[in-house]
């Protein structure tokens, strides 16, 4: 099995630091190229050409930790590490991860007044009791979290039912910090005080300063690392999807891939939530428009 370890040709030489190796060497638009290319093969991920100096200045850090001056080198690494680990730190750096608590309100308030309804309506001679709902694109946690704050606020599920919440990302680093459930307080003042105080616990001593979600939210939440170009990791079918502000990376031909995908994991009457900021409109899809960034499966007839 091949390793991490760096061949020995990109090692540096004694007496020079890396970072001062590194600073020379530039990032070459051949190496871009096949950099790029292996981002969007790998996780969809579209670099256009004017990212190059953001692609240099996020990978900068692996390379002088790894002690590797040419990028083509770290190329041939990532490609002949059979492990991924490799691969994993490479999308781990080019990930972007801006996300908050309750963030697009307006879909937390259909979520709840409307479309959660409507799948018990149509779903209430099932035997099955579990309401699914993905979350991809998890990132660091304030997307799965909001869900079942919204539903346990809004009382949306009888007491037979279960909320299972499948949260997702492609970053092993922002996970890490979801599955812990820490966050600074300052990122909870979009919540209101009688929120806060139900459902998030204040830190002390070394925590002071921090809140961390309660039991009682995290019990829903399951946290996996998972990339959207890769089978789905599960059998049953979802009743919601959340993919906001992902596909905005995307190209026009993943974009549509990954939401004919969505379409088909996705129970007949569910919906599909896409961040504000993104659109079906010139889309080959099969969803129904329901309000902007809604769509819908149809129901069975």
């Amino acid at each position: 099995m091949k390793t991490s370890r760096p061949p020995a040709a990109t090692r540096e030489a004694p007496g020079r630091g890396t970072a001062d190796l590194f600073e020379t060497v530039p990032l070459r638009d051949q190496e871009f190229q096949r950099l790029s290319d292996l981002i969007h093969r790998k996780a969809g991920i579209y670099l256009r050409a004017e990212k190059k100096e953001l692609l240099k200045a996020r990978l900068g850090k692996i390379l002088r930790q790894r002690g590797i001056r040419r990028f083509s080198h770290y190329y041939r690494l990532v490609v002949e590490d059979e492990t991924g680990a490799e691969l994993a730190a490479l999308l781990d750096a080019i990930s972007t991860n801006l996300t908050q608590f309750f963030r697009e309100r307006r879909h937390l308030d259909f979520l709840t007044g409307e479309a959660i309804p409507e799948i018990l309506r149509l779903r209430r001679l099932d035997r099955d009791r579990t309401l699914r709902i993905w979350s991809a694109g998890c990132a660091s946690g304030e997307e799965p979290f909001s869900l079942v704050i919204a539903c346990l606020e809004a009382k949306v599920l009888p007491p037979t039912w279960r909320l299972e919440v499948q949260a997702t990302d492609l970053s092993t680093r922002v996970l890490a910090q979801a599955e812990r459930g820490i966050y600074d307080i300052q990122k909870t003042t979009p919540l209101p005080r009688h929120v806060l105080h139900r459902y998030f616990q204040k830190g002390i001593g070394r925590y002071d300063g921090y809140v961390r979600v309660k039991e009682t939210v995290r019990r829903h939440v399951r946290f996996l690392r998972h990339n959207l170009m890769e089978p789905f990791p599960w059998r049953d079918p979802m009743d919601i999807i959340f993919c906001r502000n992902v596909m905005i990376y995307f190209d026009k031909p993943t974009q549509e891939r990954t939401v004919r995908r969505f379409h088909a994991c996705l129970r007949p009457g569910g919906f599909l939530f896409v961040g504000h900021s993104e659109s079906l409109i010139g889309t080959d899809h099969p969803y129904r428009y329901v309000r902007p960034t809604v769509y819908r499966k149809e129901p069975a007839a």
